[in-house]
């Protein structure tokens, strides 16, 4: 089965980070930070965010972007996801159970490195959004919708579907 990795770039916010360490706990996603970060890991921002999930979060920090790609492996799938790409994220296919899927994300205020995005133009994927009057979309908002595109793809492995609760504001 599949193992889903949302990588951040040198994050510099860490109330970004936490909201994504939730949204990586609750859809059985990894993950990945490169450094340097913006922040420490045990700042009170981060683990805010992540309020009393931090400690189920299933986190790798990587010395560097080099240091990251060395630990990839020829099955695994490494999309970069950026406004300049070409393609949109819910044309790509997220579905081989013998793979494992990268998400690397750029840092809030200058993305991916441009040298490194030239050398991986044909793993680029773009959010659709109108650029005449954002910049980019909030990162933890963007990580979120990339995961659940995957996970859609995937059908939801290992998530609930529903769920029974004891005090249902349904019933």
């Amino acid at each position: 089965m599949s193992t889903n990795h949302i990588v951040l770039f040198e994050p510099l916010m860490p109330a970004n980070t936490g909201n994504i360490a939730r949204t990586a706990t609750g859809t059985n996603a990894k993950l990945d930070l490169i450094e340097p970060l913006g922040f420490k890991l045990d700042d009170k921002h981060v683990k805010r965010a992540g309020l009393d999930y931090w400690d189920n979060v299933d986190i790798t920090v990587h010395k560097n972007l080099p240091a990251f790609m060395a630990t990839l492996k020829d099955t695994d799938e490494l999309f970069l996801i950026s406004k300049f790409a070409k393609q949109s994220y819910h044309q790509a296919d997220y579905t081989n159970p013998d793979h494992d899927y990268y998400f690397l994300f750029g840092k809030e205020t200058t993305g991916l490195p441009e040298p490194f995005m030239k050398e991986h133009p044909d793993q680029a994927l773009r959010i659709p959004q109108n650029d005449n009057h954002i910049r980019s979309l909030n990162l933890s908002n963007t990580a979120a919708i990339v995961i659940y595109e995957v996970l859609r793809q995937q059908s939801f492995p290992n998530l609930d579907l529903t769920h029974e609760y004891d005090y249902d504001k349904l019933k």
